[in-house]
């Protein structure tokens, strides 16, 4: 047996070459699996789980050889070095699944700790200088004035033109008698200004909840009010959403602006709202307010923005994002990803979300990168946009890159400049599929929460992996994985009432350390005290430790590498949108008025995330459908509305009377298994019998959702 060692090779390359000499050819990232996904294809994606035999022998063998270098190198003079570093040794050769990890991932976690500690660095100085997103856009905007900063269809604002537009904005609301730490609603769609629009507002201290613009009704109430809004500031293109709430006397006594486009004011429709304040009209003629000079310390940690999350129940609820936590969403992506200023990111994401409104518009404000922005996603334009803007990095969310994949092939779908997408939620069946067609070079999957503190990334292009965590420091990094009922997703303890960390294969809930001294770990909750208070898990390795719980299910393999099973708790996931059922629940009980109606996700084949489906108890078959498909098009989004209905006689329960969701999802919409009667939402929004036609096509993935 020979095994080659290059002049100039260190003894970790000799161990990598110890190891593939011995255990044979191994995949792209240099592992054999050992739980295998099957790919589209035929591809296989691999979950590494323990060791096979030959890699325990090369393990073992590496270790002996990098070892001997090591002991007659610098060990063999002496008797106590000697026998310390058997005893070491012997312990390295009963670990071989250790040893394997470290050396597998010894450039991975090199390039990580990097990219981290210089992201720690930048933190640290912003945090210690009090500065906000504001300032820190100022500074971007004196140093390259003429850059393009948003650009959108055929129109662009400069970082000059942008500092104006946001410095108008403060100087106009200076005058309406907002103080700091007021807030203000921000109902809108995508459009260059509307980055703008908050950050000047952040220059006052105001607070901007960045509203869902699909929200109607008592979902759309119930956002403005839990922000405490003090003025309404909304794009005359959602006209028709306000007039309804004014008809029905339901809007809140506030301020009202409205913004319009020069390009819109002379389409009907778009006139000045009675009572509203011209708010486009106002900043033509206003004077620009600029930032005082100096700054408090403190300033970096005041809130910035509300960002509207589902949580795991309920209505929405207002995340706190302050300016450190945007600092560091933002920043983090681009430091751990090494994005670089000369980057142009393609954003086609909503500008009221974390995603495309803080990870993505953040690589404009404080990165210096010209962000390209789309009203509304288009599968069909997507790869156009990339190409005619010159895009080096596009975004993504999971539903985003299923619908791309479902589009026509055509060569232009290659013809683009992007080295990077990144995003969250692409899915490992999908993921070599997604790549080899549109010749994407790296895929940066991001996993978070927009209130939570359970961070991870992909930096390493790991196929289907949402992150990672170096072997050695499971124990210690913010993230863990703790071990649960799959079923009811209750917490497991040990003897002593602490919660268990899962071994590498073990489904569990992952949650993150809460440390509000440091921003990669702190958590703000929401404007609702109450809901924050139901995020957190208390004592859970120790006396007083403070865990966030994600809501989402794990599993980790040998490597530190984490892959996303399911969610937990009251909420599914459909449309790239989180859906609380127990709001959906309330609505359904309100329009048909019966003892129990149980809402949860189903899957479909072939499609991302999971459609909403609802259990209603009718034993006599009185629910009107017709009635149901109208309010349910008046009181929920499109993402919201159950894709299914079931009708039944009872709704299993345990023992302790609790409803049995998972078996109903389990059973789903199976025209093949199940009795009761099951409408289907079609798509002129009128709940019918669901029919074996339609059935067979969903289970096909030719219904086109």
């Amino acid at each position: 047996m020979e095994i080659e060692i290059e002049s100039g090779m260190s003894i970790l390359d000799v161990s990598r070459v110890a190891m593939n000499f011995v255990s044979g050819p191994m995949s792209e990232n240099g592992e054999l699996g050992d739980q295998e996904d099957q790919q589209p294809g035929g591809k296989k994606m691999e979950i590494q789980l323990e060791l096979n035999l030959k890699q325990k022998l090369a393990t073992r063998l590496g270790t002996l050889i990098a070892a001997s270098l090591v002991y007659f190198c610098f060990c063999c003079d002496t008797a106590v070095a000697s026998v310390i570093f058997a005893a070491l040794l012997g312990l390295l050769l009963r670990s071989p699944t250790f040893v394997f990890s470290l050396v597998m991932t010894a450039q991975r976690d090199i390039m990580a700790l990097q990219r981290f500690l210089a992201l720690n660095l930048y933190l640290l100085k912003r945090d210690r200088g009090g500065f906000t997103i504001a300032r820190c856009f100022q500074q971007l905007a004196r140093a390259q004035p003429q850059k393009s900063c948003f650009v959108m269809d055929d129109r662009r604002i400069t970082y000059a033109e942008a500092l104006l537009l946001s410095e108008k904005v403060a100087g106009f609301f200076s005058t309406q008698g907002l103080q700091r730490g007021d807030c203000v609603a921000l109902l809108m769609e995508t459009r260059l200004e509307y980055p703008c629009i908050w950050l000047g507002l952040s220059q006052l201290g105001v607070i901007t909840a960045l509203i869902n613009s699909n929200l109607r009704g008592e979902s759309l109430l119930h956002s403005i009010k839990v922000a405490n809004a003090k003025a309404l500031i909304f794009g005359s293109e959602l006209m028709d959403v306000l007039q309804s709430l004014i008809e029905k006397e339901q809007l809140p006594c506030l301020p009202v602006y409205q913004y319009t486009d020069k390009e819109l004011r002379t389409i009907p429709g778009h006139e000045l709202l009675p009572g509203a304040v011209d708010l486009s009209a106002a900043l033509a003629t206003q004077q620009a307010m600029a930032l005082p000079p100096s700054s408090s310390a403190e300033e970096a940690r005041s809130k910035l923005l509300y960002v509207y999350t589902s949580g795991t129940t309920g209505l929405p609820k207002a995340a706190v994002i302050t300016n450190l936590r945007f600092l560091f969403m933002a920043a983090g992506t681009f430091y751990m990803l090494r994005l670089n200023r000369d980057d142009v990111v393609y954003n086609p994401l909503p500008l009221y979300h974390t995603a495309g409104g803080i990870v993505g518009v953040g690589m404009a404000l404080l990165n210096g990168s010209t962000v390209v922005l789309r009203k509304k996603f288009s599968a069909k334009n997507f790869w156009l946009d990339c190409s005619r803007n010159d895009c080096t990095v596009a975004q993504y969310i999971g539903e985003l890159c299923r619908y791309l994949l479902a589009t026509p092939y055509t060569p232009e779908q290659q013809h683009h400049r992007l080295r990077m997408m990144y995003g969250n939620g692409l899915r490992p069946q999908i993921w070599s599929q997604f790549v080899r067609r549109f010749s994407i070079p790296q895929i940066g999957e991001i996993y978070g929460a927009t209130e939570g503190n359970s961070n991870l990334i992909n930096i390493s292009n790991r196929e289907g992996a949402i992150g990672f965590v170096p072997v050695y420091g499971r124990k210690i990094y913010p993230v863990q994985v703790l071990l649960c009922d799959e079923e009811t997703g209750e917490l497991l303890k040990d003897p002593r009432g602490h919660c268990i960390r899962c071994r590498p294969g073990e489904a569990g809930l992952l949650v993150g350390k809460v440390d509000s001294r440091r921003a990669v770990s702190a958590f703000h909750g929401y404007a609702d005290k109450g809901a924050s208070e139901k995020k957190l898990l208390r004592n859970v390795f120790a006396k007083d430790d403070v865990f966030f719980n994600s809501g989402d299910m794990v599993v980790c393999d040998i490597l530190g590498y984490f892959y996303f099973k399911d969610r937990t708790g009251d909420t599914f996931r459909w449309r790239g949108e989180n859906v609380a059922t127990q709001e959906v629940e309330a609505i359904i009980t309100n329009c048909v008025g019966l003892e129990d109606c149980v809402v949860y996700g189903v899957e479909i084949p072939h499609v991302e995330g999971k459609a909403g489906m609802a259990a209603i108890v009718d034993p006599g078959r009185k629910v009107d459908m017709d009635y149901l498909s109208i309010m349910l098009r008046g009181s929920l989004p499109a993402y919201a509305r159950p894709l299914f209905i079931r009708l039944l006689d009872e709704i299993p329960r345990t023992a302790t009377f609790k409803l049995k969701k998972r078996e109903l999802a389990n059973e789903g919409y199976d025209l093949t298994r199940l009795s009761d009667p099951i409408f289907y939402l079609n798509r002129d929004g009128v709940y019918r019998h669901l029919s074996r036609d339609q059935y067979k096509s969903l289970q096909a993935g030719t219904a086109g959702l």
